[in-house]
């Protein structure tokens, strides 16, 4: 039996695919939902997948992570710790070794997952076997790419998320398609750049966990972080835009770990830089395009 930690729009979506072939049970904040169970039930199966927000990982690992010893751990959430700027694979490997450790990414919004049309995901670890394990609880109709490359997978899925901020103030602002794919292109090779400096390969970020999943954050108003982008071209206050949301967006977040570790470790990050001055320091806008185009 599987256990899925967050019944969220992604987890319960996660929970519905895996329904198809094997026997899934979720947990997290109470739902009225079929087979949700009390966390410390959730957390005896031998199969974990962990879908909450990536902000709340470290909190959920320092009460639970000792119950998580010799589990075989699936991560689907997505994002950098903002508080110690940390990657998620760094903050769970202090309770879970490489060896029962994978990261799921890719191009999928929760809402054509549970209606089971074709999706195309990555799931990365060191240990290939232990992915190969993972992908088989998938239905056919979830295409599953293995990887070994941890370190591309969990920034390509976390930065998408910041570049896709940044297309929808594009389109917000009505500045055309030539200007968003520009941008998208830009991100991508942005995404490169950063993931280089972690030792990220550069094969992941041209593959469906890289550029699919930007390719889809990045033109769809089905993105929540897309959408915090099209309303702050709209001149909405972002406590306002993500109150609205009433989701976790990960980019908003993300934009300030990326903008910390490229400081430190001096990599170039143009776009995620203006997305990170225009959230925290109310940068106008219009300043930061003009600062991009120059």
């Amino acid at each position: 039996m599987i256990s899925v930690i967050g019944a969220g729009a992604w987890g319960s979506a996660i929970f519905e695919v895996l329904k198809v072939n094997n026997k899934v049970i979720t947990s997290r904040r109470k739902r009225d939902i079929k087979n949700f169970v009390s966390l410390d039930e959730a957390l005896k199966r031998k199969y974990i997948i962990i879908a909450i927000a990536a902000q709340s990982i470290r909190d959920f690992l320092r009460e639970n992570g000792d119950k998580l010893k010799d589990k075989k751990i699936l991560v689907a959430s997505k994002g950098i710790d903002t508080k110690s700027n940390k990657f998620l694979d760094e903050i769970f490997k202090e309770y879970v070794s490489d060896e029962n450790l994978a990261f799921l990414s890719g191009p999928s919004f929760a809402k054509e997952v549970k209606e089971k049309k074709p999706t195309a995901l990555v799931i990365a670890s060191k240990n290939l076997s232990l992915a190969k394990e993972f992908e088989d609880f998938f239905p056919e109709f979830i295409k599953i790419y293995t990887d070994l490359d941890v370190a591309g997978v969990e920034i390509a899925g976390a930065y998408k998320n910041v570049i896709a901020i940044a297309s929808g103030i594009c389109e917000g602002l009505n500045l055309g398609n030539n200007a968003k794919a520009a941008l998208i292109a830009r991100g991508l090779v942005e995404m490169d750049r950063f993931g280089e400096r972690f030792g990220a390969k550069k094969d992941t970020f041209l593959g469906v966990g890289g550029a699919g999943d930007l390719f889809l954050s990045a033109n769809s108003p089905l993105s929540r972080n897309y959408r915090v982008g099209l309303n702050l071209a709209k001149g909405k206050m972002l406590e306002d835009i993500l109150k609205e949301l009433k989701e976790v967006a990960e980019g908003v977040y993300t934009a300030k770990a990326i903008y910390n570790l490229s400081l430190k470790y001096s990599i170039y990050t143009p776009i995620a830089n203006e997305v990170y001055k225009i959230l925290y320091e109310k940068k106008s806008i219009k300043e930061s395009i003009k600062d991009l185009l120059s």
